[in-house]
């Protein structure tokens, strides 16, 4: 029995600590005048001043040259093709199209002084079955502007620019007895080519856009080909006999290129020339070229091209258009 009682005293008294241990889990002690010696800190601590030392470096001279000039290259080859077998009802001819496309542009540009040089060259051919060969489209033009900054979006410039032909062009008509095509002559390289210098004041306000006016402009054309006269006296604005015209005048360029979509691009120019001599509508020339460009892939795009142009020294009153929508290859440099 009394093995019994004192069990029960020993399971009752670690009872009461257990539950006195979960009130309470931590006990305060009283440091006071106590001699606690903590280890010495593993941070490092500085000890008196630092000692700097200079070192030499040798000078690293770059070899490097700033280039002022940015170009750039587009190339466009065009090819059409139609065939029909001998036994083909629902009509139609063999026809074979080519047409190339180059546009090389050169810029420089350094503190306030800005040269621009543009070729332009185009040339295209069609030929159906039965029928003579005819141009498509033919220009050589090359443009060349200098210019110094005078504010932030005005500059004095001096420019001078040639239009031109390739080939020789044809005007087409059938003979009434043979009912053959027949062709004559009316313009060739030089017959006409224009040649204009102008000087004045450029307003650009974004890179895209810019407009020019030459309050001092001359332009002379030139036919040094008489048998494109065709039988007329006087073609182009030149007298029969003559080799040029030579013209005063003030003169307005606008020219317009950006990328107007992902991957498409809007380029137009616009031109006015106003005679001095003869300030009147009718001998007031204009001319519109505007050109979209959808970029397929790398190496595929499509063109739409269209030219407006009112003079009337070509021999007519009224405007004069034309319009290519093209599918090719197109190639720029650099990329």
């Amino acid at each position: 029995m009394k093995k019994l009682v004192t069990s029960l005293v020993i399971i009752l008294s670690i009872c009461s600590v257990r539950s006195y241990s979960q009130e309470i889990d931590t006990i305060p002690i009283n440091t006071k005048d106590l001699n606690i010696k903590l280890k010495r800190s593993p941070l490092p601590s500085r000890q008196g001043p630092l000692n700097f030392e200079p070192v030499k470096l040798k000078p690293y001279v770059v070899n490097a040259k700033v280039n002022y000039w940015k170009t750039r290259t587009n190339i466009g080859i065009n090819v059409n093709q139609a065939q029909f077998s001998n036994n083909w009802k629902g009509g139609g001819v063999n026809s074979v199209a080519v047409g190339g496309l180059l546009n090389y542009k050169a810029e420089y540009n350094k503190n306030s002084y800005s040269y621009v040089t543009e070729v332009i060259l185009q040339y295209g051919k069609v030929k159906n079955k039965d029928q003579l060969q005819k141009k498509t489209n033919d220009r050589i033009f090359w443009d060349n502007k200098a210019s110094f900054q005078l504010s932030k979006n005005w500059f004095f410039f001096g420019s001078v620019s040639f239009e031109s032909q390739f080939d020789n062009g044809y005007r087409y008509y059938r003979d009434n007895n043979t009912q053959e095509e027949q062709q004559v002559l009316i313009s060739r390289f030089m017959a006409p080519g224009y040649l204009t210098e102008s000087i004045g004041f450029e307003y650009k306000p974004v890179k895209y856009f810019s407009t020019r006016i030459g309050t001092g402009t001359a332009r002379q054309t030139f036919v040094l080909d008489s048998t494109v006269y065709d039988g007329k006296t006087n073609v182009y604005g030149v007298d029969k006999g003559k080799n040029f015209r030579n013209e005063l005048a003030f003169q307005v360029v606008s020219s317009f290129d950006k990328d107007i979509f992902p991957n498409t691009n809007l380029k137009a120019r616009y031109l006015m020339f106003v005679p001095y001599d003869d300030i009147t509508w009718a001998k007031i020339d204009h001319r519109l070229d505007i050109a979209i460009t959808a970029k397929i892939n790398r190496f595929m795009n499509t063109s739409l091209t269209g030219v407006m142009l009112f003079d009337a020294d070509t021999g007519t009153n009224k405007i004069q258009a034309n319009q290519t929508l093209a599918l090719g290859f197109g190639f720029t440099f650099p990329r």
